[in-house]
């Protein structure tokens, strides 16, 4: 008799799992174009070294503004550097500021909703008055305020667009933990004098994770238009390192010599940021049905 429900415990989840990306990614042609173009990019950023047909760094006086050919397939910019390499080596940066930040926001926003929800009182006070003033910017203009104190850099980047996601995580934890925190199962551990951080880590967190991985999901394609837009105003990822954001800035420069560098970084955003929202849209109707009528 006791076997059962522990049983039914550790496998419960493993086929809510596996519902969950089967649904996702195998219920409908669209999101599977979408997981297929994702895992292309991730594929091209992580090989790009073996990819790139030239150093995404290297000018030449003799190929600048030069239009499609066998040998650029892109094209070449005002430096006379290869487009394609480029973008290509661009990918790394605004995939990993997308996907890293996200992930990192929701590990802080989630611990801090959490505590404030599960212990209120001052606590609760403290961490909503500390939401509420950083969501009293927008994230842009949030994360143009913090960049311009810190400068630019890798780790400041991905501080920036941490601090900028945190509010909204920790809002969507706070009010679930509220929510799971009357349930019966949880007054009856604590009536019984379970530990609190076991309360929390076996109780509390599992039953809101839906709403912070769907949160997650559709945030990955907010922080790489955020990086974008952070480099394209210069305080992002700093030339001559690729960014899809820096590369359409130079091009502006020089859109009547060569519009492919605009053309090839704004549409890379497109395809990536809408296959993004395609993902988080699908995983936000499979894990939190509610949330998204």
């Amino acid at each position: 008799m006791t076997a059962l429900p522990s049983t039914r415990l550790t496998s419960a989840p493993d086929s809510r799992t596996l519902f969950v990306i089967k649904t996702v990614f195998l219920g409908n042609p669209v999101t599977m174009v979408a997981a297929l173009v994702i895992f292309i990019f991730i594929c091209v950023a992580i090989l790009a070294p073996l990819i790139a047909p030239y150093d995404p760094l290297a000018q030449s006086y003799l190929t600048i503004n030069i239009y499609p050919s066998a040998e650029h397939w892109l094209g070449t910019d005002q430096f006379g550097r290869d487009v394609l390499s480029r973008l290509i080596y661009g990918s790394r940066n605004s995939l990993i500021f997308g996907i890293t930040a996200p992930f990192l926001a929701a590990i802080i926003g989630t611990t801090l909703g959490v505590t404030a929800g599960y212990f209120g009182g001052l606590v609760d006070r403290l961490v909503t008055r500390l939401i509420d003033l950083l969501l009293a910017f927008p994230e842009l203009l949030l994360a143009i305020i913090i960049m311009a104190a810190l400068g630019g850099g890798f780790w400041n980047i991905i501080v920036v667009l941490t601090i900028a996601f945190v509010p909204g995580f920790a809002r969507v934890a706070r009010a679930s933990t509220l929510a799971v925190k009357q349930e019966p199962y949880v007054e009856a551990a604590i009536s019984v004098g379970v530990r609190t951080p076991t309360i929390i880590i076996r109780h509390i967190v599992p039953n809101i994770a839906a709403p912070i991985v769907v949160l997650m999901t559709l945030w990955v394609a907010s922080a790489i238009r955020l990086e974008a837009a952070l480099s394209f105003l210069g305080i992002g990822t700093r030339p001559p390192h690729p960014s899809w954001g820096n590369i359409i800035r130079d091009g502006l420069n020089n859109i009547f010599g060569s519009p492919w560098p605009i053309i090839g970084a704004g549409l890379a955003i497109t395809v990536v940021v809408l296959s993004f929202n395609l993902i988080g849209d699908a995983v936000r109707d499979v894990l939190d049905p509610e949330g998204g009528e």
